[in-house]
């Protein structure tokens, strides 16, 4: 898969946990999270563009935090944002 591919996918997944961090179904999200690092892990391997490095550096900080936090109204605005950020920067990958 390729590194834009991989990283849409990643957004997808972010606004499908920002989803359900509000609605409360955490079962999804742990199961969504894993999901997540499997991508995350596989783009670890991958070419990227020097654009996109600073991004990807970023995203990975803020993923190990919302790993470690509790899903509640904050981390789930912080899912979207990054959602939204990676869907844009993907044409950077």
């Amino acid at each position: 898969m390729s590194a834009q591919d991989l990283v849409l996918n990643i957004a997808v997944n972010l606004g499908r946990l920002s989803k359900w961090a509000m609605e409360g179904k955490s079962d999804r999200i742990k199961q969504f999270i894993l999901d997540t690092q499997n991508y995350l892990d596989q783009l670890e391997n991958t070419p990227k563009s020097l654009k996109f490095k600073p991004t990807y550096t970023s995203f990975k900080r803020k993923f190990e935090e919302l790993k470690k936090s509790e899903p509640n109204k904050v981390w789930a605005e912080d899912a979207l944002t990054w959602a939204n950020i990676l869907t844009h920067r993907a044409k950077l990958a």
